[in-house]
């Protein structure tokens, strides 16, 4: 109560009296080392923080206020270390992540500063913090401004390090798309108007037609795939019928989790699984080894390659009553295809807005950028082949380009302990 009511002079006291009779309690040494750093009286915090690390060290907020203190005084090395630790024990220790941006910088370190800085925006931001002023306590308004300049600064010069060797190959005018992809994503250029259904999770290719679906005659390597379906059926049903393990799609152990994604008719459990030829870029030798037609048209069809993230490829099996709930996908500079195989009635997918029906042996091309959804009302179940392409409205100058650059920000998130966008 002394200290909603900002009584800090009595609140001391009383942590002075709990020290008589609890000489180690955390929270008193904690709250009296940071009324000693705002007298500037470094000597007498860290004499506290000392005695509060021996008797509790492992606790996050320990460390942290031990960082704060060594930060303080200009060691900025043992804050370093202090910090590190406490995120150790606390991850989502979004002030304990600013604050070790600081000390790397101040050590010459601006590579870990970065990653640092960028994590501690980040953190605090899932969090519901530093979002705007609003958010954000009025004495960190303007280390968060630093921080968020840092992290958009160091990191936009990272990724054109990644572009140069093709602005030098094909000329900058012909990645200026490429280009505005990278400032729109880092937040250096504002999200221009598009269509409301549509709204890219990771990286947003700007001047390029903005449409649900796709017409077929923009994609001539379907006549291959649609020539090779009852081959690839066959190799389906051998799947079904054998041994082969098929996997959850969603790949998620949380049945909550799961919930927020998939929906089910009444008696009927949710369930979409899948059997991958290829997922985040990684091959299934043994998968595409049992399916060889299947495998080879997918070899010879043009799918996007980024090392850690594309191509994706599977069947994509939807149980009898499950529908996939609306949702998005990362980046409209590549499109999905589904060539149907098993179809029932009453199976469809709907793509902002509109509704397609699947037909056996007839490809669909569409933008997941687009909210979309799909479900299988019947009582049997549905199966696609599902593969991805590049958007041809992007030259091959722009492939190449966004290919070296989604690789270099997933090799950042990748330092930065982030899980990998797929693409």
């Amino acid at each position: 109560m002394q200290l909603k009511e900002g009584l800090f002079a009595a609140a001391e006291a009383s942590y002075r009296a709990l020290l008589e009779l609890v000489a180690d309690d955390a929270d008193a040494l904690l709250f009296l080392a940071d009324r000693e750093l705002t007298r500037r009286n470094a000597p007498q915090a860290m004499m506290l923080l000392s005695r509060a690390e021996r008797a509790h060290p492992s606790h996050a907020g320990v460390a942290h206020q031990l960082g704060c203190a060594q930060l303080a005084v200009g060691d900025f090395e043992a804050a370093a270390a202090h910090l590190h630790r406490a995120l150790a024990l606390a991850p989502r220790m979004f002030l304990a992540r600013l604050r070790l941006g600081i000390a790397l910088e101040q050590l010459g370190r601006p590579d870990e500063a970065l990653r640092a800085f960028f994590m501690a925006v980040r953190s605090a931001q899932e969090q519901g913090r530093w979002l705007s002023d609003a958010t954000t306590a009025p004495a960190l308004r303007e280390p968060v401004k630093y921080a968020m300049n840092y992290a958009n600064v160091g990191r936009k010069r990272l990724f054109d390090v990644a572009l140069e060797p093709l602005r030098e190959r094909y000329g900058r005018s012909e990645l200026r798309r490429v280009d505005r992809a990278l400032a729109i994503h880092l937040g250096l250029e504002a999200m221009p108007a598009i269509d409301p259904r549509q709204r890219p999770l990771f990286l947003y290719f700007p001047e390029v037609p903005s449409q649900p679906f796709y017409p077929r005659q923009r994609f001539p390597w379907h006549e291959a795939l649609e020539a090779g379906a009852a081959g690839v059926r066959e190799e389906l049903l051998a799947v079904l019928a054998g041994e082969q393990p098929l996997e959850s799609f969603l790949g998620v152990d949380d049945p909550a989790q799961a919930q927020s994604m998939l929906g089910a008719s009444p008696g009927h459990d949710a369930a979409w699984d899948a059997y991958f030829f290829h997922r985040h870029g990684a091959r299934y030798d043994a998968h595409c080894a049992a399916c060889p037609r299947t495998s080879a048209l997918l070899d010879a069809a043009p799918l996007v390659r980024i090392r850690g993230h594309a191509p994706e490829a599977l069947f994509s099996v939807l149980r009898p009553g499950t529908h996939i709930l609306p949702h998005r996908g990362v980046t409209n500079t590549r499109l999905v295809t589904h060539l149907p195989l098993i179809v029932p009635a009453d199976c469809a997918l709907r793509v902002g807005g509109q509704v397609h029906a699947w037909r056996e042996g007839s490809c669909v091309t569409f933008d997941d950028t687009f909210e979309h959804e799909a479900w299988n009302r019947s009582e049997a179940t549905r199966v696609v082949l599902i593969l991805d392409s590049w958007n041809p409205d992007l030259t091959a100058a722009e492939q190449a380009a966004v290919t070296d650059l989604v690789q270099a920000i997933g090799d950042f998130n990748a330092a930065c302990e982030l899980p990998a966008a797929s693409t």
